[in-house]
């Protein structure tokens, strides 16, 4: 991931602000990021969804622009993108204004998405397809990045004599999110890393390496910015932090916790950071929290407490 390196260049660590850059003031905007810019922490994560469990949303895009607009000290990755709800084009125009926008300070994450079938439905598209439209998709990107003039007849999409200028400098990388054989295949071809969720530490280790052995067989650069980002609880007391990040789980995803309590640590920073080491000596390159703490400012505090320890 683009952004400053923790101490010793091992890993990057950031912090999620998903839809709060959209739907806060200006001046809390500013507040945010700056004090997440002042704390030292990396970068920050948006995500995106177009009508997610009954019309939640929020742009990943603007989500983005607002981000690098408003903090110039922080690079931004969206995590992750409903590329399959779009037109590569179009995404393409975007990424190319970000980058003219923030050059080198921007990071792609792709998914398949589809926790809410109707979100996909609703955007016009069969959601047994998304995966077949993504890869067409990040073929199409991989080349309208460059500036080219793309001529493309595919199962989805026709492009003639299309260009999207300026071309992108540096280029916008590409994490692919998942966890299938799909995923696998799709980070080799077309991905610079992986970016994972709700995977466990021996997961994690065993699936960068499949990666590298399948880039390795196939004669492709092996991808190795391979990101974790995990939800969790920070507080000084561990009950307290468990509840907090169960209570804003089950909002989000509308499951039970304990679908998701091995995978989601809870407790001080301290107790989060040796949760996330593993990951790191499993190749993770960045490291993203979505912390649930009493107050954002609390989160921001202990995000900056783990990325030290991680760092030391």
């Amino acid at each position: 991931m683009t952004g400053s390196a923790v101490t010793g260049g091992a890993v990057t660590v950031g912090t999620s602000v998903h839809d709060q850059v959209l739907s806060v003031s200006p001046g809390e905007r500013r507040a945010l990021l700056g004090r997440i810019a002042d704390a030292g922490i990396d970068h920050v994560v948006v995500a995106d969804h177009v009508s997610f469990h009954g019309g939640t949303g929020f742009d990943g895009m603007l989500g983005a622009a607002a981000a690098l607009a408003t903090e110039d000290r922080l690079s931004v990755l969206i995590g992750v993108y409903q590329l399959a709800l779009r037109h590569p084009m179009t995404v393409a125009r975007s990424l190319a204004s970000l980058t003219s926008l923030a050059p080198g300070r921007l990071t792609l994450g792709v998914g398949v998405g589809g926790e809410d079938r109707s979100e996909v439905s609703n955007c016009g598209v069969d959601p047994a397809t998304r995966g077949r439209r993504i890869d067409e998709s990040l073929g199409l990107l991989r080349r309208l990045a460059t500036g080219e003039v793309v001529d493309h007849a595919g199962e989805f999409f026709t492009i003639e004599a299309g260009a999207v200028l300026p071309a992108q400098k540096p280029e916008v990388p590409i994490l692919i999110g998942g966890k299938s054989e799909a995923t696998l295949q799709r980070t080799v071809e077309h991905g610079d890393g992986w970016l994972a969720m709700f995977v466990s530490a021996r997961k994690f280790t065993e699936f960068v390496a499949q990666i590298a052995a399948l880039a390795q067989e196939r004669g492709r650069p092996v991808p190795e910015q391979h990101g974790f980002e995990v939800w969790c609880g920070l507080a000084d007391d561990a009950s307290v932090a468990r509840e907090l990040v169960a209570e804003k789980m089950q909002a989000l995803y509308k499951l039970p916790f304990d679908r998701f309590e091995r995978l989601c640590p809870a407790g001080t920073p301290a107790q989060v950071a040796d949760f996330l080491r593993p990951y790191v000596e499993g190749g993770a390159r960045s490291l993203t929290l979505v912390p649930c703490s009493p107050n954002w400012q609390a989160g921001v505090d202990a995000v900056a407490e783990v990325r030290r320890l991680l760092a030391g």
